[in-house]
């Protein structure tokens, strides 16, 4: 089994572990509990693309009646994350090139924005984390940790999010577009190059909050999505 197969066998269990916390919680709608941990299999990858998603199966799975998950499953169809079937039922769909790229072009703008609004009120506190989490990061890489990289690295943007949090609608939006692109991008993070790419655009996002040039911000995050995308294109799309 290698790197990739193993993470989700991971993640499959650590979203079962939190469907069955979250169940504890009576005040949670037992529909959004269902459509939250079926969006989060599809986000993680743990639906391999084609794969058939049917009520009675995903029900006797979860432990709940098919209608919350007749709900979720169009609820999610609607948005694009599944597809349904003109014979009944849904499937694990692919993105299309074109709308990976899109994907990430939407993220590019928002994180942008978001890092010009953080640069205004990031403290040094803050900053000496952000820094913290660069030097695990590169530890790792030293090490060729990889899974410890990512690990580090989203804490990294967990951090620059959290800046941004007292603006809920905006806060959402950049946290699901990035589970979005994640679904793609986790993979290329597996490869040193691309790990030590990443870890390169940090530094220079560090460097342009200290200076606390918005508009250098937003460049810098900008240009640090785009290489990602070139990163996950390259590998999503090798050329022959």
């Amino acid at each position: 089994m290698d790197v990739i197969e193993k993470n989700k066998k991971l993640d499959t269990i650590l979203q079962k572990s939190r469907l069955r916390k979250i169940s504890q919680k009576n005040s949670i709608p037992v529909r959004e509990k269902v459509y939250e941990y079926l969006k989060s299999s599809v986000l993680s990858g743990r639906f391999n693309p084609g794969k058939r998603l049917t009520e009675e199966h995903l029900a006797s799975e979860i432990g709940v009646s098919r209608t919350p998950v007749r709900e979720a499953l169009h609820k999610l169809a609607s948005e694009g994350l599944i597809k349904s079937l003109d014979t009944r039922g849904f499937i694990a769909s692919a993105d299309s090139k074109d709308e990976i790229e899109e994907m990430f072009d939407i993220r590019a703008s928002l994180e942008g924005y978001a890092l010009r609004l953080a640069s205004e009120i990031i403290s040094e506190e803050t900053l000496k984390g952000l820094d913290g989490f660069i030097e695990n990061a590169e530890d790792a890489l030293k090490r060729k940790k990889i899974n410890e990289i990512f690990k580090w690295n989203t804490r990294f943007h967990d951090a620059l999010h959290d800046l941004v949090a007292h603006k809920p609608r905006f806060h959402r939006l950049i946290t699901n577009m990035r589970k979005y692109v994640l679904r793609y991008r986790k993979d290329t993070l597996h490869y040193l190059d691309g790990a030590k790419r990443t870890i390169d655009g940090h530094r220079k996002i560090m460097m342009a909050l200290r200076l606390k040039e918005p508009d250098l911000c937003e460049r810098i995050m900008r240009e640090h999505i785009q290489e990602a995308k070139e990163d996950a294109m390259q590998s999503l799309f090798p050329e022959k």
